[in-house]
């Protein structure tokens, strides 16, 4: 398998590092993304859902087919920038065949702590080799 971002939604904060980082990195535009934060909750961003005391809201980094899945540069090992950046530690990068990968390391972990895998469907036209871990759905 190539080298893919693993995403453990379970540690995601929302707080965009990861999106800003592309965007700097990369010279996009001011409404250019190659990835974004969709917010789980309320319809809109860091908008919760439900009612008191049942709220809830989580966030879910979107990755479109503009994303590169760069290597970084020497400053972050090789390292995608948005993964190296990410301060919640919810991103992870490599080979998922490789056992010795953090990224393969990481899925093994979670699959046994009872997180289940995951990609976005096809309809949203989103990068290739993205994967995600989540528990609770």
């Amino acid at each position: 398998m190539a080298k893919s971002i693993l995403i453990d939604v379970n540690r995601c904060t929302g707080c965009w590092t990861c999106s800003m980082t592309c965007k700097t990195a990369h010279n996009l535009q001011t409404d250019e993304f190659h990835m974004f934060i969709r917010t789980i909750g309320g319809g809109g961003i860091d908008q919760a859902g439900g009612r008191w005391p049942d709220v809830y809201m989580k966030w879910n980094p979107v990755y479109t087919q503009a994303c590169l899945t760069c290597t970084g540069d020497d400053s972050t090992c090789e390292t995608p920038y948005c993964v190296y950046n990410c301060p919640s530690g919810a991103l992870y990068y490599g080979d998922l065949d490789d056992p010795q990968s953090e990224a393969a390391q990481r899925l093994e972990k979670r699959r046994a702590e009872g997180f289940r895998m995951w990609q976005q469907p096809p309809w949203e036209k989103t990068r290739d080799n993205v994967f995600y871990v989540e528990k609770g759905i």
